[in-house]
């Protein structure tokens, strides 16, 4: 699934001085850096786009939730390549086993969710929903990190989820009950993210990476008896193992990033990712929404996009240290 990410909520500071003080060549290099930031950030939305049209494809011929676990095994074995016990030890140590269990479970709810909702929905449906979880973390941060949560916010986050009735029009006869699968693993991706700023604190990315990694697949193979059918192809096989490159490549272009550019700079260019999932539902499966689609999307952008300036323009106060 694509992987959403919210605003550090810090400015963006490049003052007046800095460009007297600093050379030519220094401001130039601040620059190039910024706009790395943005291709690799573009390029990471590109893969996460191959990752759910792979998955929807793949849908077509297994179970969904032989997809889920051919992703969390190929993620896993790329992740194990770069982050293990031997090139990181301690790795696996954690001080809050039940909240990386916890964080485990929703990232795979919200894969699980996202997956089967693809083998019904369009591409640019299930992106367009998914486009919800900054609204609902904006919302969640509230209750649960201590966040004040202004009325300009708490009127974008309407704003927005108006917008999600407009994309499923319930009561319309219109809405796919897959609509309400997407819906469900966008929530449980606000969560996710709420607990990963919980974990940041205490556990490195090395050790909250491997267990979701390990989680995941521990969660899906025992469903695996069940639901089990082989892929009639090597093809097949080839596109079921792309997924968990997709995933793993695509995280890894993130962190790069934003290794070079802020988070303020970065998350507007999230909502790029709607352009990649039209063209792609429309070459592979001739998919093309509905006005209705596009204007509930145009709604949950702009939400998404108020509450990306708000944080820029007017960040919240940090707590005062204990």
């Amino acid at each position: 699934m694509t992987d959403i990410r919210i605003a550090a909520g810090k400015r963006l500071a490049f003052p007046m001085a800095d460009t007297v003080t600093h050379s030519p060549p220094k401001i130039a290099a601040w620059h190039q850096s910024r706009v790395a930031g943005i291709a690799l950030m573009c390029v990471a939305l590109f893969c996460f786009s191959c990752l759910d049209a792979t998955a929807k494809w793949v849908n077509r011929s297994v179970d969904p939730m032989v997809a889920v676990w051919a992703r969390y095994v190929s993620a896993a074995f790329l992740t194990f390549l770069v982050i293990n016990p031997r090139t990181q030890p301690g790795a696996l140590r954690t001080r809050r086993l039940p909240l990386q269990l916890l964080r485990s479970f929703l990232l795979f709810a919200s894969t699980i969710c996202n997956f089967f909702a693809l083998k019904y929905l369009q591409l640019v449906e299930t992106q367009s929903i998914i486009f919800a979880t900054p609204l609902l973390v904006a919302l969640l941060a509230g209750p649960l990190l201590g966040e004040r949560v202004g009325w300009g916010r708490m009127t974008a986050i309407g704003i927005g989820f108006i917008g999600i009735l407009v994309i499923t029009r319930p009561g319309f006869g219109t809405m796919h009950p897959a609509a309400l699968l997407s819906l469900t693993g966008s929530v449980a991706y606000a969560f996710y993210a709420i607990v990963t700023r919980m974990l940041a604190s205490s556990d490195s990315v090395a050790t909250t990476t491997l267990y979701s990694s390990v989680a995941g697949i521990v969660f899906v193979t025992p469903a695996l008896p069940w639901v089990w059918s082989t892929p009639s192809s090597p093809l097949m096989w080839f596109l079921l193992a792309t997924t968990g490159f997709y995933g793993a490549f695509g995280h890894w272009l993130l962190i790069l990033a934003h290794a070079r550019a802020p988070a303020a700079i970065l998350s507007p260019f999230i909502y790029s990712q709607i352009v990649w999932m039209l063209i792609l539902g429309y070459v592979l499966f001739g998919d093309w929404p509905d006005a209705w689609t596009f204007v509930g999307a145009g709604i949950v952008i702009a939400s998404g996009l108020y509450l990306l300036y708000r944080e820029r323009v007017k960040p919240r106060k940090p707590e005062p240290s204990p």
